[in-house]
């Protein structure tokens, strides 16, 4: 068996390194021109009920546990006023170590066989397990993988379902050198994690490795509330939050970097298909949701689960309906827990009190 994925993301190279442990060869085409075209984003925190099985299944326990970033499972919560409501520190028993997403990929990448990763190999349309490139060449798969994330290529050989607006969107941020820099607000997100929610919208922050602090400003608002809001215009974002603490509204006025509007899109919680004989989807291809610290977990599950049904079953198809069963089930009770957030976060009365509710009961 060969088997192409699409996709060189955590998940699409999860089961490419899965697989490569069974003796599976496989082929991973991405976009990307190389592992360093863009900025792989901030820091995840990896579970140790879903993120970290994959690693184990990877084989790459040691080679995480040496980039992971000491103390940053420390977690506050702030009133909107500045008033620290909690205060937890991380004691290094928490089973969520936070790592650099880059770190991550480059400690999979590092673990493929040469070649295993064809660059600059941009899908532009598939055709059953025909995969066709922008150079006009075309790839016969006989097992093909989506891993191609939020607007998978893969996914319309499965599904006609796209992903749709969920009504909120985060306005990002980076603080550089912060606690030389910028020490009101570094002082405000600590160690780790802060979160500041409020009605419709939030100020939350992560101290990241080099000292950087890397802030999301939530809105749950229309899509259309964003035309004509110059969300590049620090000043202009942080008027939405007149009132707060100096020290939090500092995480957007000190930004060192021009503020990114990112909506958040969702495909239908418990996305399911009809088999198509030989293509499957891993990650958000098969089940993106609003941001909630699960993606990145669930796609490297996937891709770890999706190696392993293939190497313990001789019937392809068998192998397939097993994984899709268990995936979906997987991301609907990921979904459910976000939703849970994300009223804790913003629902109508109580924040930041519902969230500490809910830390409190977790």
């Amino acid at each position: 068996m060969h088997v192409t994925i699409i996709g060189a993301g955590l998940g699409g190279l999860t089961l490419a390194r899965v697989l490569h442990v069974h003796g599976i060869p496989s082929t991973v085409y991405e976009a990307e021109e190389s592992p360093t075209a863009r900025s792989q984003g901030g820091m995840l925190d990896i579970h140790d009920y879903n993120g970290q099985l994959a690693i184990e299944a990877a084989g790459l326990v040691d080679e995480f546990r040496a980039r992971v970033l000491q103390g940053r499972e420390a977690l506050r919560v702030l009133d909107n006023d500045g008033t620290v409501l909690l205060d937890k520190a991380d004691d290094g028993t928490g089973g969520r170590p936070e790592i650099q997403r880059a770190d991550l990929r480059q400690i999979l990448l590092d673990s493929l066989p040469a070649g295993t990763v064809r660059w600059g190999a941009k899908v532009t349309a598939v055709d059953g397990r025909t995969v066709c490139f922008a150079d006009g060449s075309t790839v016969e798969a006989e097992l093909l993988v989506g891993a191609d994330g939020a607007w998978s290529r893969v996914r319309p050989v499965l599904t006609g379902a796209r992903p749709e607006y969920t009504g909120m969107a985060f306005v990002e941020t980076y603080l550089h050198e912060a606690d030389t820099r910028h020490p009101a607000a570094a002082k405000a997100v600590g160690g780790g994690s802060m979160f500041s929610p409020g009605q419709g919208k939030g100020i939350f922050g992560h101290r990241e490795a080099g000292d950087t602090l890397h802030a999301y400003v939530e809105f749950s608002r229309p899509l259309e509330w964003f035309d004509g809001f110059d969300v590049t215009d620090p000043l202009r974002v942080a008027a939405e939050f007149e009132g707060w603490a100096p020290e939090l509204t500092a995480l957007i006025t000190e930004t060192d970097t021009v503020p990114l509007l990112r909506p958040h899109h969702a495909l239908p919680t418990g996305l399911r298909w009809e088999r198509v004989p030989g293509v499957t989807l891993v990650g958000d291809a098969a089940h993106l949701s609003a941001p909630n610290g699960e993606g990145a977990n669930l796609a490297m599950l996937d891709g770890a689960e999706l190696a392993r049904a293939l190497a313990t079953h001789a019937d392809v198809e068998e192998a397939l309906t097993e994984y899709e069963e268990a995936m979906v089930v997987r991301a609907v009770a990921a979904t459910e827990d976000s939703d849970r957030m994300l009223e804790s976060l913003f629902g109508e009365g109580g924040a930041p009190q519902k969230l500490l509710a809910m830390l409190h009961d977790a």
